[in-house]
């Protein structure tokens, strides 16, 4: 087997991770190496025509499992329906004070969401003022329970203007950088894909995209808000927020407390970030990933050497 062949597994195996198969445009984007169109174009026939992988309509899969593509399908329409929602949702968080951007992670960054999808946000936010931004938010969030719309308002990852690049580099988190949404903050989302140009080592053939985000809003509230605390008492301010919040998030998950999903709630928190704890999903994907690749080509090779 070539290795562009295996290369074509692991972008397959990476996604049937999330039972996501791919289409041709696709997988080209998400092989982890550099590759000729007309190599990758041969090897992959090749691979459909052995059948190593198969194809169903225009998609690609290392299952030959037609409710795959039906999931597929069905998921891609919701997202789109449900990306209406987000650019409102995100309209509406940019005008709270210190959020410099907005993005949309997750499945629906995927063009994917089932009946039960939530709305991740990725949120920039300014130099220092990271916990108040948050705590304004999530004060906020609280309402949204009294509506049951707290799914739309799923905001996991906050980094600020001075912590742009992501510290865990690997296929992961390269893949939640090139397939981010950004909605809010044209420049703030620049100078984020510029930070986090690792991600092409990972992933060379998905070029990082040039933000189509609308310039951060501006209201009198946020900027008289912002006035107020731009001072020695806003930094204690944020610095006491934070303090507080990882303190009980750290009770949190030491009593292995579990959100609506039956998931333990775990976030890691710093003064430029506050993220879900990379042990608690991030690695066990990357193991699990590491782990498909390895049977995948263990019995490609062996079929092939039958």
């Amino acid at each position: 087997m070539s290795e562009i062949e295996e290369n074509i597994l692991s972008a397959l195996a990476y996604f049937d991770l999330f039972s996501y198969p791919l289409n041709r445009g696709e997988i080209y984007l998400f092989l982890p190496v550099k590759c000729e169109m007309n190599n990758f174009n041969y090897a992959l026939n090749r691979l459909v025509n052995e059948q190593h992988i198969y194809r169903i309509e225009k998609f690609y899969s290392l299952r030959n499992d037609y409710s795959l593509i039906e999931r597929r399908n069905k998921g891609n329409k919701h997202a789109a329906e449900l990306m209406i929602t987000a650019r409102r949702v995100c309209s509406l968080l940019a005008k709270f004070p210190y959020v410099r951007g907005i993005g949309i992670s997750g499945s629906l960054s995927k063009n994917f969401a089932d009946a039960e999808a939530d709305i991740d946000l990725f949120i920039i936010t300014a130099k220092n003022r990271l916990w108040v931004a948050r705590t304004f938010m999530h004060a906020f969030k609280k309402l949204t329970f009294l509506f049951n719309k707290q799914h739309y308002f799923c905001m996991n990852y906050y980094i600020d203007e001075q912590n742009l690049q992501i510290p865990e580099k690997n296929i992961y988190t390269a893949t939640e950088v090139v397939t981010l949404i950004p909605l809010q903050g044209d420049v703030q989302f620049v100078d984020f894909f510029a930070a986090n140009a690792w991600s092409r080592l990972f992933l060379p053939n998905n070029v990082m995209r040039v933000s189509r985000a609308k310039p951060e809003p501006k209201n009198w509230l946020k900027t008289g808000v912002e006035k107020m605390l731009n001072n020695k008492f806003g930094n204690w301010l944020d610095n006491h927020l934070w303090k507080t919040t990882a303190g009980r998030w750290d009770k949190k998950t030491a009593s292995k407390k579990r959100n609506i999903k039956g998931q333990v709630m775990a976030m890691e928190t710093g003064k430029h970030f506050a993220k879900p704890d990379p042990e608690d999903f991030q690695n066990k994907l990357i193991k699990r990933y590491q782990v498909s690749v390895a049977n995948v080509v263990k019995e490609n090779h062996h079929s092939l050497a039958n």
